[in-house]
């Protein structure tokens, strides 16, 4: 049992109603437009589904003239086996409420406390209801809406009211799987088929490498030759040139001899130049340094005589202010003789001889004390002028004598370098040859020196077998045949490890793919034979217990999985048929309302013992069935429900069918526009 009581607040018809539930079959009757439905309505409102048949906004069922309404469930969470449906609320009795807003604001308040959807419905899997599955709560004419639905629609509500829904999870989880596994194949395949191209292009490359490789390590030694031979050339060559200069040393040893002594007295006179010439470079900065503060104390001198004239400006300024001021006080004493009431005239005339007096004060105390300080710093400065006069002149006798030990120097160097040159020239006529073979010498070593580094970057020394001419002979033939592999880049080697590298890789990803490959096929193989076989042995059981219960209205049914290879196609198909007629699939267009409402009803009925939730509801399933059918529909609905660990709701406005059946009923009675509830049994 999932409900013990609901109690229903200012909601659709209802102004105030607790109604009780009990376990098995509860049934709600009463006439049309009592009120019966909207108790299924309140119950769905409060389990949290949000749009109705009756309305699309949840504040258009609070009851008329109502600000607010409110749905209670009182959700039996007693002890089963030991343990509570909900173990985080230890209370036999949860309230769980929503509140409506004629404002359209809603909430939920679980044990009279704020919650949210999420809670509602962690809360409802718990208990293992799913209020939005047509199997659990089938309002009015879902009956009808159930025969329209497509087969695989009515497959997928039946997995989720049954409790088979991870079954189908995993099966489509185990194929996206195998479709990525076959998509990543497809493309490794692809990869695999371009690598194998470009490995060959690059082997055929790498292959021509090679025998460039070998023709430069040829080109290399005959080089190494060639460098040798040339270093033993030039090695001749130095021989005899060493040979003749020996014989000019000896001639020009003496003359080397008085240049060293000529070229020490020279730079013994340039050291005493550049001291003099620094001596004046000093002298020079010192006057310049002086030259400056003279030119700073004439600008002051100039400066403080301006502003000595701008003073004289202002004095005559202030005098002429001062003048109007007597002016002002002269006329005021005129007009004190002549007036009879002098008394105003007096206090005028006070007040501007003291303003005179003041600006008499202040004026000429600021104009002599800034008159005595321009005069002083003119004095000030004026002192300074002639000290630096002095200086300056110093200085100046002091860089001309300067100017006499600096020429004396310059000419004595000149006299040196004039000897050095004599004895250069000297040297040169006695030396030509030697200086000749001297520079012939160092040519040679030089190029020897290179020859000899040149050669040893090419190798260790070798005896050479073959003159140059042979050698050079060989080069250009070896080169001929490396211009013919002038193509063929550095990169080859490279590039072939690289892509063989890549190709092996991509082997080995493709052996790893489809390895996965098989895992997943068998995968999802196993995964769809499980859903297979449980959605298979759930129909044969429902077919058989749906054929039992027809066949008591004398119909026969059938209810049969189609497609059942591919899990997307697969559907449930209800077939029946009525009055000895043949075998039909359940439809809006084939059955009568009275038909379809029996069928329906019927498979709902052979599936109660696999369904998990402990509530269900149907609404005037039986509005279309005849009394017979009623009857018996109302029979089988009692004892499907018997034994059961579960709570049905069935809303009729026939209570006959369930007299004297083992039922709670329960009458809906509408007075004056307000649902009033009876408790019969």
């Amino acid at each position: 049992m999932l409900i013990r009581e609901v109690i229903l607040e200012n909601f659709m018809s209802y102004e105030y109603a607790r109604i009780p539930f009990k376990p098995g079959v509860n049934v709600v009757c009463g006439p049309n437009g009592s009120g019966k439905s909207s108790m299924l309505l309140g119950i769905s409102v409060a389990l949290g589904q949000s749009y109705t048949e009756r309305s699309e906004k949840l504040s258009d069922l609070i009851r008329w003239g109502k600000d607010q309404g409110r749905v209670t469930l009182v959700l039996d969470n007693s002890l089963k086996s030991g343990r509570r449906p909900y173990p985080r609320i230890q209370k036999d009795q949860i309230f769980l409420t929503r509140s409506l807003r004629r404002d359209g604001k809603y909430w939920f308040e679980l044990e009279n406390r704020a919650a949210t959807k999420a809670d509602v419905k962690r809360l409802l899997s718990k208990f293992g209801v799913d209020p939005e599955n047509m199997l659990i709560i089938m309002h009015q004419n879902m009956v009808e809406q159930f025969t329209v639905l497509s087969p695989q629609e009515k497959l997928r509500i039946v997995e989720a009211a049954v409790g088979f829904e991870s079954y189908r999870q995993n099966v489509l989880q185990a194929q996206k799987k195998l479709s990525r596994i076959l998509s990543q194949e497809e493309s490794v395949e692809k990869l695999l088929e371009s690598a194998e191209q470009t490995l060959t292009y690059w082997r055929e490359q790498y292959d021509r490498y090679q025998q460039k490789k070998q023709l430069r390590m040829k080109r290399r030694f005959l080089e190494r030759e060639l460098a040798w031979a040339e270093v033993s050339k030039r090695e001749k060559i130095v021989t005899d040139l060493k040979e003749q200069i020996q014989k000019k040393q000896n001639e020009n040893l003496q003359i080397e001899n008085e240049t060293k002594t000529i070229n020490g007295q020279l730079e013994e006179l340039q050291r005493n130049l550049e001291q003099s010439k620094t001596e004046w470079k000093r002298l020079l900065e010192e006057r310049l340094t002086l030259e400056r503060e003279k030119a700073k104390h004439e600008s002051s001198v100039v400066m403080a005589d301006q502003t000595l004239k701008e003073t004289e400006s202002w004095a005559e300024t202030y005098h002429e202010e001062m003048e109007k001021y007597l002016d002002k006080i002269r006329s005021l004493e005129t007009a004190l003789h002549e007036t009879t009431n002098p008394i105003d005239l007096k206090t005028q005339l006070t007040e501007i001889k003291t303003t005179y007096k003041n600006l008499e004060s202040t004026w000429t105390q600021r104009f002599n004390l800034k008159s005595e300080s321009l005069k002083k710093s003119v004095e000030n400065s004026k002192e300074q002028l002639a000290k630096l006069d002095s200086q300056i002149s110093d200085i100046k006798a002091n860089t001309d004598h300067l100017n006499l030990e600096i020429e004396g120097a310059t000419n004595d160097v000149l006299d040196r370098k004039i000897s050095r040159a004599l004895l250069q020239y000297r040297k040169e006529n006695l030396s030509e040859a030697l200086e000749k073979l001297n520079k012939e010498l160092q040519i040679a070593l030089t190029d020897l020196q290179e020859t000899i580094k040149e050669a040893e970057e090419m190798g260790s020394r070798i005896v050479p077998m073959k003159s140059i001419v042979d050698i050079l002979d060989e080069i250009r033939l070896t080169d001929g045949h490396l211009a013919a592999l002038a193509d063929v880049s550095e990169d080859i080697e490279r590039m072939y490890e690289s892509y063989s590298k890549l190709y092996l890789e991509l082997k080995e990803k493709a052996r790893l793919v489809a390895e996965n490959r098989e895992k997943a096929m068998e995968e999802v193989k196993t995964r769809m034979e499980a859903w297979r076989t449980v959605i298979q042995n759930l129909l044969d059981h429902v077919s058989l217990k749906y054929q039992g219960i027809l066949s008591e209205a004398h119909a026969i049914g059938d209810v049969r999985l189609i497609n059942g290879q591919d899990i997307e196609a697969a559907g449930l198909e209800i077939f029946v048929g009525f009055k000895g007629g043949k075998l039909v699939p359940l439809s809006a267009y084939t059955q009568s309302g009275g038909e379809r409402s029996i069928a329906t009803m019927t498979f709902l009925l052979a599936l109660q013992q696999h369904v998990q939730s402990p509530f269900r509801a149907v609404d005037e399933y039986d509005i279309h069935m005849d009394p017979k059918n009623r009857e018996l529909i109302a029979n089988l609905l009692v004892s499907s429900v018997r034994g059961l660990d579960a709570q049905y709701l069935a809303i009729t406005p026939s209570q006959v069918t369930f007299t004297g059946k083992d039922v709670h009923i329960i009458t809906v009675q509408n007075v004056e526009g307000t649902s009033l509830i009876k408790e019969v049994a």
